[in-house]
């Protein structure tokens, strides 16, 4: 299981289709002003891409730790979330509000957060991504469930 809260060491891993395009250039400029390092995947244009395309790598470099935390952004959030959700060490959490960012990580460890860029303002994703990197998992009971949806 990763650590309470994240280890910033690594790069904060993004990418997005081409309906999470402003979202996600606002979020590099949000999370680089951070200080955070940050690994744009892409896409970086708005011509149709397939969102696949962009969450296998974020999910992969989550999955194999060599980012610290993964961001995904497509229409809905929904297919990003399905694909990352695909790799062992990948908890991804759809998020279209600051509660639920901030259960995603307090409740499920969510380690990939995915915003349905076509349902939330660029604003919005910064505060939405901002309150999923303070918060700190919860543990406890929470903990066992996470164990479970692992199957460890």
């Amino acid at each position: 299981m990763q650590p309470f809260s994240f280890d910033f060491s690594q790069p904060v891993a993004i990418g997005a289709d081409h309906a999470g395009v402003a979202c996600k250039e606002q979020l590099v400029s949000f999370l680089e002003g951070k200080g955070l390092k940050v690994k744009d995947l892409g896409t970086y244009g708005s011509n149709a891409v397939d969102y696949p395309d962009y969450a296998h790598p974020v999910a992969k470099l989550v999955d194999r730790g060599q980012a610290s935390l993964g961001i995904l952004i497509c229409g809905t959030g929904n297919g990003v979330a399905m694909t990352a959700n695909k790799y062992q060490g990948v908890r991804a959490a759809v998020c279209w509000g600051e509660e639920l960012s901030r259960l995603a990580r307090a409740h499920n460890n969510a380690n990939v957060l995915c915003i349905p860029g076509r349902f939330v303002a660029p604003e919005q994703a910064v505060a939405i991504t901002d309150i999923f990197l303070e918060t700190s998992f919860a543990g406890g009971r929470h903990e066992e469930r996470v164990r479970k949806v692992l199957h460890l």
